[in-house]
């Protein structure tokens, strides 16, 4: 007779295949590994002779982080820190800090990498730490921008961006969808969202 914690494990296992079964593929893997090639293109001529530190926005920016880094030829040096406001939901609430940085960011040419600029909140927080902590330069890197009015710093933008998608929900390649299908090859929607 299989216990509790096995039969929600089943139910949320139906419930996440029925999820990406049902989903929408907005951006095609081919179409972010083009995109991926373009950002690194920009980097390199921009920041190839600067020894930067790139930090990885947890967990998010890992899958972006990861197929970004392998595409760029100069030295670099990689940390990761870990703020969120989602925290397994699919709104954002408070912004949460999770970890901190490791490699000292003053006097550094910091790269911050993101899976996705929606509202920004996040973003603008940990940009407000990098000038804090006495960054040389900051730049941003996302995979895609949620087109639509409610930025949290008018005007916030990704210096580095080659996707763009509309006002909804979307998971894959970084993104979850309550905590799962950040592996899921491509940018998706759910049906309804």
């Amino acid at each position: 007779m299989p216990n509790q914690s096995t039969s929600v494990c089943q139910e949320s296992l139906a419930t996440m295949r029925d999820v990406m079964a049902h989903a929408e593929c907005l951006i095609s893997q081919q179409e972010v590994e083009r995109a991926l090639d373009r950002m690194a293109d920009e980097i390199t001529h921009d920041l190839g002779d600067t020894l930067p530190v790139f930090y990885c926005v947890m967990n998010g920016g890992l899958i972006t982080t990861g197929h970004l880094l392998t595409r760029l030829g100069f030295p670099l040096e990689v940390d990761y820190l870990h703020a969120t406001r989602y925290r397994g939901g699919v709104r954002g609430g408070e912004l949460f800090w999770r970890v901190s940085p490791e490699i000292p960011m003053a006097g550094r040419h910091v790269v911050i990498v993101d899976d996705i600029l929606d509202e920004g909140t996040t973003l603008a927080a940990i940009l407000d730490y990098c000038r804090q902590a006495g960054a040389a330069s900051i730049s941003t890197a996302v995979l895609v921008d949620k087109r639509h009015d409610r930025k949290a710093v008018p005007g916030l933008q990704a210096d580095y961006c080659s996707l763009e998608v509309v006002d909804r929900y979307v998971f894959g390649f970084g993104m979850d969808y309550k905590g799962y299908w950040r592996n899921a090859p491509g940018i998706f929607a759910p049906r309804g969202m």
